[in-house]
C-alpha cells in the first residue's frame, strides 16, 4: 500500500523569487568574499549552511533552490492547494533563516529542514483554519489518459480514495507513510497520543484495502 503513496509527486513548476532573496535573509549583505567562494553543486549542504551563517548570500540561495522543489511537494501534500503551498513554502524558508543556527549536524540537512517545514505547514493551516481538501498531487496522469500506465492508473485511483478517508485519519496517514514520520513524532506534531496515531493509521490502511477490493 505504501509503496504506491510514497512515489506519488506533484510535477508543478516551482516559481519562488530566489533572484531577491533578501526578502527571506534580509540581513544578508552582499560583499566580496561571496565572489571569492566558490559555490556549486557539489557543495554540501553543511558547509552551505556555515557558510550562509557568515553572512554568505549566495550560500544561503544555493539551498533554497537545491531544496525548494522537496519543500513545495511537502506543502502541497499538506495544504492540497497550489496557492496556499506557495505561501506556506516561501513562510519555510523564512523560517529556514531564523533558525537556521539551530541546525547542528547530527541528522542530514534535508532530513532536519523536512521536520522543519512539516511543523511550518501544519502551523500555517491551523492559524487559517484550513481544512485538508486533498494530500496527493493528481498531477498530470489525465492529461495524456491513452499514454497511462496501470501502475500510473493506481496512483490516481488510491489519491482519490484518500480524499474519503475521516480528516484526522487522513493527516496521519500521510505524515507516515508518505512523509515518513514515526508514530511518537506525528503524536507531538498533532497534540494526540501515539496509540491513536498507531489506530489512525492502520484504520486508514483498513479502508483504502477495503475500497481497493
Amino acid at each position: 500500500m505504501s509503496n504506491l503513496v510514497t512515489h506519488t509527486q506533484t510535477d508543478k513548476t516551482v516559481n519562488l523569487n530566489t533572484n531577491n532573496i533578501t526578502d527571506i535573509a534580509p540581513t544578508l549583505q552582499t560583499n566580496a568574499s561571496e565572489v571569492n567562494a566558490a559555490i556549486d553543486g557539489n557543495t554540501p549542504d553543511e558547509q552551505l549552511v556555515a557558510q550562509a551563517l557568515d553572512g554568505n548570500k549566495i550560500a544561503f540561495k544555493q539551498l533554497y533552490q537545491r531544496h525548494q522543489g522537496r519543500v513545495y511537494a511537502i506543502c502541497f501534500r499538506l495544504s492540497g492547494s497550489h496557492d496556499h503551498a506557495d505561501e506556506i513554502c516561501q513562510d519555510c524558508f523564512v523560517r529556514l533563516w531564523q533558525k537556521l543556527g539551530q541546525f547542528n549536524g547530527e541528522s542530514q540537512f534535508s532530513t532536519w529542514l523536512h521536520k522543519l517545514c512539516v511543523h511550518q505547514a501544519i502551523n500555517s493551516m491551523k492559524a487559517k483554519q484550513r481544512f485538508w481538501h486533498r494530500f496527493l498531487p493528481e498531477s498530470n496522469l489525465t492529461e495524456h489518459a491513452e499514454q497511462q500506465t496501470s501502475t500510473h492508473y493506481e496512483y490516481h485511483r488510491l489519491d482519490k480514495l484518500i480524499l474519503t478517508l475521516p480528516e484526522r485519519t487522513r493527516v496521519v496517514f500521510v505524515l507516515s507513510a508518505i512523509e515518513g514520520y514515526q508514530h511518537q513524532e506525528i503524536a507531538e506534531m498533532l497534540n494526540i497520543a501515539v496509540g491513536t496515531s498507531k489506530a489512525q493509521y492502520h484504520r486508514a490502511k483498513q479502508m483504502l484495502q477495503d475500497m481497493l477490493v
